[in-house]
């Protein structure tokens, strides 16, 4: 049996990387809309009410307007930031004892690379008192520039480009960053951290650093986060003292692995995944796959 797919924006990066997931399937069958009716909504409602799950890969504004129109009953995958806090959605991150709530759920929003790889690291942290949850922290992400979609890419991939973007860049320095709200809320925090992401000159992947003062060490906060992640095939805990990560370290792959690092007085949580695989689409063919029954 071949499940029916209709994804909403395939002409974008996370659409092109989702339907190359998917066509390698053969128990997934994609529907395919006309090219000049692509943003026709009629037309698009047809596709989401034959499909078994269908994926929303569009701006925030484009999701919403689209989502309003799509009849109940419908199962829905949105990977923009529309409503990965919203009332009615379920956020798609399995491995925060979520999975249940997203194998029954109609609407999911898919969450953002930084925010994933953030709760990830932050959240058994949190859940078992090693950060307090109105504590300040300061966080820093690496990412690749594919995560900026086809105008950043286009940007570092042009041969005449400014010479500039050969070293990393910090942005979103206002902290307004839209991963806010979702790290905060689903790292379990009372309020927003201190966020420096950084794009550099390579095209995928990314790592997110926690830090912990004070706390049990490295060897205890290693432990505790395997055990918090024991049951999780998509997540590898390291504990060592390799002199480097690199944020390329998990590009190519849907997993994410954490390294513990650090002395007794403070400790480094950093969290490694694809900003393209576990970070987006690698992370929607997963809630899909729990949505239709199909993990294992």
């Amino acid at each position: 049996m071949a499940y029916k797919v209709f994804i909403d924006g395939m002409a974008g990066t996370a659409g092109l990387e989702l339907a190359t997931l998917l066509e390698a399937r053969e128990d997934i069958e994609i529907l395919k809309i006309d090219e000049d009716k692509r943003k026709d909504i009629d037309e698009k409602v047809k596709f989401f009410s034959e499909a078994d799950i269908s994926f929303m890969c569009l701006p925030d504004e484009s999701a919403r307007e689209t989502i309003s129109r799509v009849p109940e009953g419908c199962r829905v995958i949105d990977t923009s930031t529309a409503h990965r806090t919203a009332e009615g959605w379920t956020y798609g991150l399995a491995e925060i004892g979520l999975r249940e709530e997203i194998r029954k759920a109609d609407r999911v929003s898919n969450p953002g690379c930084h925010a994933t790889a953030f709760i990830l690291a932050a959240r058994p942290l949190v859940e078992n008192g090693l950060i307090a949850k109105d504590a300040d922290i300061a966080v820093t992400s690496i990412t690749g520039y594919s995560g900026g979609g086809k105008k950043m890419i286009a940007e570092y991939e042009d041969d005449e480009r400014d010479g500039l973007l050969d070293s990393p860049a910090q942005y979103a320095l206002g902290q307004q960053h839209k991963h806010l709200p979702e790290m905060m809320k689903y790292a379990l925090l009372d309020k927003e951290p201190v966020f420096m992401p950084v794009v550099s000159d390579y095209y995928r992947g990314m790592c997110v650093s926690v830090p912990v003062f004070g706390g049990p060490g490295v060897e205890a906060t290693g432990k505790l986060i395997s055990d918090y992640y024991k049951d999780e095939k998509l997540i590898e805990v390291t504990v060592c003292d390799q002199p480097r990560i690199y944020a390329a370290d998990m590009a190519g792959t849907d997993a994410c692995r954490i390294y513990i690092h650090g002395n007794d007085e403070r400790t480094i949580v950093t969290s490694c995944i694809d900003n393209l695989g576990k970070g987006a689409a690698g992370a929607a063919v997963q809630n899909m796959d729990i949505m239709l029954g199909l993990d294992k």
